[in-house]
């Protein structure tokens, strides 16, 4: 592989999957994620996504929203934000609104830590789930 110190090349595997992720809002799973670059990749494995997932969270590219021992989701958009989580029906939802600088300083006072970053996800229905039929 070419690989230097630090710097990770953008193979056409991993453009695909970025293509993949930055053009859905759902934040889908490794799974989902395979399943659409299969169509453009037929001869990939479900192995070969999990690592380009991995290596693209560490280039910076993507981001992993990690729920636990059951299933991770993936978003195609790196920059901090909030996330809402439907309790229903699993969806995940980018939230529009500013990320609270401060809030790393505050829990940082509070606990004598060095706090680097925060993540924030909001849970309820989403609008699907909690109208009536």
């Amino acid at each position: 592989m070419n690989k230097t110190k630090g710097f990770q090349r953008m193979t056409k595997q991993r453009r695909i999957i970025l293509e993949v992720l930055r053009n859905t809002t759902s934040h889908p799973t490794a799974d989902w994620i395979y399943e659409r670059v299969k169509e453009k990749i037929p001869n990939i494995s479900l192995g070969t996504v999990y690592r380009n997932l991995k290596t693209l969270k560490e280039m910076g590219e993507i981001m992993e929203l990690n729920y636990g021992s059951s299933f991770s989701r993936f978003d195609g958009n790196p920059k901090d934000h909030y996330h809402f989580v439907c309790e229903k029906c699993g969806k995940v939802y980018d939230v529009n609104m500013p990320v609270d600088e401060t809030l790393n300083e505050k829990a940082s006072q509070a606990t004598g830590y060095k706090v680097y970053y925060h993540r924030c996800e909001f849970h309820g229905l989403c609008k699907e789930c909690s109208s009536p039929d």
